[in-house]
């Protein structure tokens, strides 16, 4: 588009005779004037045109101008065309800012005012044509660019091919290249080869005793080896070996040779090449390490889930599936913390809360006690106990009535974790004739697999429960994170005013 090219410019009203006029008025201005009797037939015009204006009358029959504003200003194409409203009524701030809101970028009352009206659209279609020659401007610099662009990265391709040519024995001064004349026993190492052995090129001689005192014990037999394989009449010989540096750093390497022969298939000469693999072969080792990792943890979870199911019990089917579904997205919600914090411990306030959040209405529930970072497998066996409880609790207990408090304490004394579960408010409660399954899973759990103690109080008013859980039990697989600071949930000062109170 071109600074002297026409833009279209489209009326919308239902009355001709408006039209007539605002063409009479706009004819002046030399744009291609589009007529459109209804939002329908604008509508049309514009899934096959572009337009730089549009003049919509507000009050019109079956399509008002603020719907068709609507619909025109959700088409991508026309997110910024320019919309003009022309209303005959008065109109007020309200009607305003729906129409702004609608897209329209000015108002102009009736009657019109034709030198206003010539002016406004006049300023919207010279910044349609300037803005469409700043596109185009725009596309072409891109194109250039682009092609700039294009034209370096061949350049500079071509650049790094010949480099890696030319230095393939010493790129990144992890490659270093070698030469061994076979006949007289001349060696000849480049920068890089010097480098991955760590000496000196101006001290260093290059003698196979020289060499054979840098490689690693377990790794001497293989320079022999290649030796007797050329020999032999082997062309090339490759193998991996460790170099100990001088500085006593121990180093990984892959050597790759190849013999040059003369006419009677003699090995005259050796070349080859070394390449530094120290760190691949860490980042192996680091592989490994956390594929037993992930493979020793995943039976751990596979083996508590093995448990649930086997020790769950239910009265029918959906009992037994809502109470195995409640025990794994516990321990889902506990394995969750523990991979935020790459498997280095839970915090306990963390796991009391992920129990409590469904229950946190109002004051129900409140917890304090000091922060305690538990080792991974604490933290599972823990974290199940307390489902267990808080289910309990929701199903019989002070969780079941919105009367019903619950609140835990917890501390650290003398290496045990002392946490203590105490409800009131609820239903009734009475001492059991027996234990119940959630009462013996929780004693199994802190009892048998953490070897600690579960004590239970049936008193009238509500439950106490008292769970210690030595903490030093395992200290020498992860060490304890203790510290007495107030440990609260998620509603802040609030909640730490009320633990006051337990």
């Amino acid at each position: 588009m071109t600074d002297h090219e026409k833009v279209n410019i489209l009326l919308v009203d239902d009355q001709p005779a408006k039209l007539l006029a605002y063409e009479v008025i706009l004819k002046d201005l030399g744009e291609n004037l589009v007529v459109a009797t209804s939002g329908r037939d604008a509508l049309e015009y514009l899934l096959k045109n572009d337009v730089a204006v549009i003049l919509v009358d507000v009050c019109m029959p079956e399509l008002d101008g603020f719907e068709l504003a609507g619909m025109i200003r959700e088409h991508p194409r026309f997110q910024k065309t320019a919309m003009i409203f022309i209303s005959a009524i008065q109109v007020s701030d309200i009607d305003r800012l729906r129409g702004y809101e609608m897209g329209a970028v000015d108002y102009v009352p009736v009657p019109v005012i034709p030198e206003v009206l010539r002016a406004k659209v006049k300023v919207f279609a010279e910044l349609y044509r300037k803005t469409r020659a700043l596109e185009r401007f725009n596309a072409e610099l891109e194109d250039r660019v682009r092609a700039r662009t294009a034209e370096l990265q061949e350049t500079n391709a071509r650049l790094l091919e010949s480099e890696q040519r030319r230095n393939l024995a010493i790129a990144a001064g992890k490659m270093g290249s070698w030469d061994w004349d076979w006949i007289n026993g001349d060696w000849m190492w480049d920068d890089g080869q010097f480098h991955i052995f760590g000496v000196d090129p101006q001290t260093f001689e290059v003698t196979p005793a020289n060499v054979q005192a840098l490689l690693h014990p377990d790794d001497i037999d293989q320079l022999g080896n290649a030796m007797a394989q050329f020999a032999k009449g082997t062309k090339s010989y490759e193998a991996e070996f460790r170099i100990n540096r001088p500085d006593g750093e121990v180093r990984w390497c892959v050597g790759t040779a190849a013999a040059t022969l003369d006419s009677g298939g003699r090995v005259v000469r050796v070349s080859g090449v070394t390449i530094d693999i120290t760190d691949r072969k860490h980042a192996e080792e680091r592989q490994n390490l956390l594929t037993r990792e992930v493979d020793h943890r995943a039976k751990n979870a596979l083996a508590l889930a093995q448990s649930i199911v086997r020790l769950t019990r239910g009265e029918n089917v959906k009992t037994y599936i809502q109470a195995v579904e409640g025990r794994i997205s516990a321990l889902a919600r506990v394995h969750t913390i523990l991979s935020l914090s790459s498997w280095q411990g839970a915090e306990i306030g963390r796991l009391v809360d992920e129990e409590l959040a469904p229950y946190s209405v109002g004051d129900q529930t409140v917890f304090c006690g000091s922060e305690v970072q538990l080792q991974p497998a604490t933290a599972q066996t823990l974290a199940l106990a307390l489902h267990e409880l808080v289910t309990n609790s929701a199903k019989y207990g002070a969780l079941s009535m919105l009367s019903g408090r619950l609140s835990i304490k917890w501390e650290v004394q003398a290496d045990v974790l002392v946490l203590a579960w105490e409800e009131r408010g609820g239903p009734l409660v009475q001492t059991p004739i027996s234990r119940g399954f959630g009462t013996r899973s929780v004693i199994a759990s802190i009892e048998s697999q953490l070897g600690g103690k579960a004590e239970f109080d049936w008193r009238s008013e509500g439950l106490i429960c008292r769970l210690s859980v030595p903490l030093a039990r395992n200290a020498a697989i992860s060490e304890l994170n203790v510290r007495q600071n107030t440990a609260v949930n998620g509603n802040g000062a609030k909640r730490i005013a009320r633990s006051a109170d337990i």
